[in-house]
C-alpha cells in the first residue's frame, strides 16, 4: 500500500510513534501473537501454543469492556458530489499486529463499503471476518436499486446477517442518490445504539444522528 501511495505521487510519511514503538517492543518481548487466535486450545489470550483446534467451535462475544470512545472500529463514508457521482470508502480498524495474510473486509469490494452512481453508496463497520461473507455494502445498494428506503435497506442487510450470527458486532450507514439515508446496527449488550454524522446542503451544520440498534 505504501508503495503503491508513492508512485501516485503522495510522500512517504513515517507513521511510527513512540507509542506504536512501544507496543511492538512489548509484542517482540512476548514472542506470541496475541488474542486473535479464536476457538483453540490452549487459550490464546495466555499462551502463545502451539494451538489446535476446538472440537466444538463457540462464539467468543466481545465485552463491552474492549470498546470505548478511544475504540471506533473502522471509519466509514459515503459522498454524494454535486454531479450526482456516489463515492464510499472506510478505513480499517487499527487492530494492531494481526495475522500475516490477514484481509479484512475493508479492501474487498461490497464489504466494507460499495458505491454506484445509479443507486447509493454504503459503507460498514464492525466485525469484519463475518461480515465481509455476506457483501452487507453491496446488498443494501442492492435494496436501495430497487427503490428500498436507506433505512430499510441497512436495516435488511443487518437482519440477513443477524440469522446466522446474532450475536456479531456490526453496523452500516447507507445513503441513495436523491441524498436519502439511513443506518442500521446490530442490537448486543453493550453496544444498543449507533452514532454517526451527516452533511447536507439541507443541515446548516454537521449532525450526529442516532439509530437503535435492532
Amino acid at each position: 500500500a505504501s508503495l503503491f501511495a508513492v508512485r501516485m505521487g503522495f510522500p512517504y510519511e513515517d507513521l511510527t510513534t513512540q507509542k506504536s514503538l512501544s507496543l511492538y517492543s512489548e509484542w517482540l518481548n512476548r514472542s506470541c501473537q496475541p488474542n486473535y487466535w479464536k476457538n483453540v486450545v490452549p487459550d490464546s489470550s495466555t499462551s502463545c501454543g502451539p494451538y489446535k483446534r476446538h472440537e466444538e467451535v463457540t462464539y467468543k462475544e466481545q465485552t463491552n469492556s474492549q470498546r470505548s470512545v478511544h475504540n471506533h472500529d473502522t471509519i466509514g463514508m459515503v459522498v454524494i458530489g454535486v454531479s450526482g457521482t456516489v463515492a464510499s470508502g472506510t478505513s480499517t480498524n487499527g487492530a494492531i499486529h494481526k495475522l500475516p495474510g490477514r484481509v479484512g473486509d475493508s479492501p474487498i469490494a461490497g464489504a466494507g463499503s460499495y458505491a454506484d452512481s445509479t443507486a447509493g453508496g454504503a459503507a460498514a463497520t464492525g466485525d469484519g471476518d463475518i461480515m465481509m461473507r455476506f457483501l452487507p455494502s453491496y446488498q443494501a445498494v442492492e435494496y436501495m436499486r430497487m427503490g428500498t428506503d436507506p433505512t430499510v435497506a441497512c436495516q435488511k442487510v443487518i437482519s440477513r446477517i443477524q440469522k446466522y450470527a446474532p450475536k456479531f458486532f456490526g453496523a452500516i450507514i447507507c445513503a441513495n442518490t436523491t441524498g436519502s439515508y439511513g443506518a442500521a446496527c446490530n442490537k448486543i449488550p453493550g453496544f444498543t445504539q449507533f452514532h454517526f454524522m451527516v452533511s447536507s446542503p439541507l443541515l446548516s451544520r454537521p449532525t450526529e444522528q442516532i439509530v437503535d440498534c435492532i
